[in-house]
């Protein structure tokens, strides 16, 4: 590939990183906004943690339906028309004055926008450019995730502590209008289309293509796993993290700082993944993704009286939270095909989202019933270590024949 073409894909690589990073970043502010409105509004954990259950479920729902969309019509309506719809939730947030339009602007509008701008897609559409290095653009790309809490997150916690919650919501609903026309000039009609790999736009009926997925045991393993996966990460620790700080009594900048620690090295381990998944045993490496990330939730039992240790479990979780995209991407685009991918990944990420809504839930209900966390975390170091120990049931290289059957889906 020359110079010239390598442009258009490393272009939609920054795109679905900025997309990713905004996307994200809204949705951790759930979690960091928890504890005020339950002082400020008087609303239980348990319904704040409803709600962010619920826009999982959503989110659930529209992620085969955005993974299709990608395998017919790509990218550009799905990011650009996602985050639109992501920022105009955040802007309701920003104004609500009740629990429903909290449901209707963050569990249904913006969980709309976040099934749209979500790492299937950009992973998908990463994939689909590279043939060479498909796992370290897809860590790239898909890190934006991570990275844009970096600073994002840290940067609402002094909004809220010095102007209050609501102009921390506008302020996000802002800069998600302001990159829409970024979105919309970059992925202009034919731009997804200048990468090394040609792939024709599925055609096939959409009940062909679930059932080719239906009867794969490896698509089986992938999604089964990645929901636990969603239960460990999006679940328990996007969502109760922070509470569980301010519960161990820890102020909000500092244990919003630690969570900006956890995305920094998050970022470096989503991009040394990718790295090692053009490199080494995949299934493998995600096996001891998943199952080093379940024993550093160890740590979480025993940070209580300690801030330190909060900061250093975000160093270990941080190694091994989302850097399980770019061998699960990796694993799909190879032994289900590329022409399906999209439906894959969706259907995949809607098992990661539901995951996460139980845990998310059950999070909430089990502080409520016992006044900690405890139980969260010894049900995360069971479930992260099941995930891992299937995976690893899994082979590197498909049978020659799953390969010819994934081609002709």
């Amino acid at each position: 590939m020359t110079r010239a073409s390598l442009i258009g894909p490393w272009l939609l690589v920054g795109i679905g990183f900025l997309a990713l990073a905004l996307a994200f970043s809204a949705r951790s502010a759930l979690g960091l906004a928890m504890p005020l409105w339950e002082s400020e509004l008087g609303w239980q954990r348990s319904f704040v943690s409803s709600g962010g259950a619920l826009a999982l479920v959503v989110m659930a729902l529209v992620a085969p339906v955005a993974g299709n969309l990608i395998d017919r019509h790509g990218a550009r309506l799905l990011l650009g028309g996602g985050t639109a719809v992501v920022g105009l939730g955040m802007l309701l947030v920003a104004v609500m004055d009740s629990r429903w339009l909290f449901l209707v602007a963050f569990s249904l509008i913006a969980a709309l926008g976040f099934g749209a701008v979500a790492t299937h897609v950009v992973a998908t559409v990463v994939a689909r450019l590279f043939e060479r290095n498909r796992g370290l653009a897809t860590g790239i790309a898909t890190s934006g995730s991570t990275a844009g809490q970096l600073l994002v997150v840290p940067l609402l916690a002094l909004l809220l502590t010095d102007v209050g919650w609501r102009w921390s919501f506008l302020a996000l609903g802002l800069a998600c209008f302001a990159l829409v026309p970024v979105i919309a000039f970059s992925l202009r009609r034919g731009a997804e289309r200048d990468g090394a790999v040609p792939v024709e736009r599925a055609q096939e009926p959409l009940r062909e293509r679930l059932l080719f997925l239906v009867r794969s045991p490896v698509f089986h393993i992938l999604f089964w796993s990645f929901a636990l996966c969603g239960f460990t990460t999006t679940g328990v620790i996007e969502t109760h993290l922070l509470p569980y700080a301010a519960a161990c009594g820890f102020p909000p900048l500092p244990s919003a700082t630690a969570y900006g620690v956890l995305s920094a090295v998050n970022l470096v381990g989503m991009i040394a993944a990718g790295w090692l998944t053009d490199r080494m045993n995949r299934p493998l490496l995600l096996g001891i993704i998943y199952i080093a990330r379940g024993l550093s939730f160890i740590l979480l039992l025993y940070i209580a009286a300690d801030i330190r240790l909060l900061f250093i479990f975000a160093v270990l979780f941080g190694i091994f939270d989302y850097s399980t995209v770019p061998p699960t991407a990796s694993l799909v685009a190879s032994h289900l095909g590329l022409r399906i991918m999209g439906l894959a990944m969706g259907l995949i990420s809607a098992g990661h989202a539901l995951g996460g809504a139980v845990g998310a839930f059950l999070g909430g209900w089990l502080f409520d019933a016992f006044a900690r966390y405890d139980w969260v975390w010894i049900l995360s170091i069971g479930l992260a270590v099941l995930a891992g120990l299937l995976v690893l049931l899994l082979r590197d290289q498909p049978p020659q024949a799953r390969v010819e059957a994934a081609a002709a889906a």
